[in-house]
């Protein structure tokens, strides 16, 4: 039953998901529109739930203990950065991210912020100049107003 409740869950959220992408407009895009994106991405989301309710497993196995807590960790990690991502800045937040999932994941402290900080100028390299993305730079180097 679990699968199923998960699996509608997820299919509502695409819904909702490709919904409000439609309604957002920026002045500085391309003609696409940035709304392209998250509307085909809602579409294998959704239909990725519709197969979880319709075909479940049949022994769902829930975590628990260490790796319930690790999974707890990592959503309130990603909640944070949702959080800090325009005051702080897309390269600090983001090297912290990944340095801190590195860790979550069993690397050592040096190779997990070694990793941080090429995932977060390897996306920053991919966002701001292949496609040409803007990215928030954060309080500190945004400059007066």
């Amino acid at each position: 039953m679990s699968d199923r409740i998960a699996g509608v869950a997820l299919a509502l959220l695409a819904a909702w998901y490709g919904w409000t992408a439609g309604e957002y407009q920026i002045d500085f895009a391309d003609v696409v529109g940035p709304s392209a994106f998250p509307q085909v991405l809602a579409v294998p989301i959704g239909l990725l739930g519709l197969y979880i309710a319709l075909r479940p497993d049949p022994s769902p196995g829930w975590p628990s203990g260490r790796h319930l807590l690790g999974q707890a960790m990592a959503v309130g990690l990603l909640v944070g950065y949702a959080l800090l991502l325009v005051p702080v800045g897309f390269l600090p937040s983001t090297t912290v991210l990944a340095g801190a999932l590195a860790l979550l994941l069993g690397a050592r402290p040096g190779p997990a912020a070694a990793s941080g900080v090429m995932v977060s100028l390897g996306c920053y390299a991919l966002f701001a100049w292949v496609l040409d993305l803007p990215l928030p730079p954060g309080a500190l180097f945004a400059g007066p107003e």
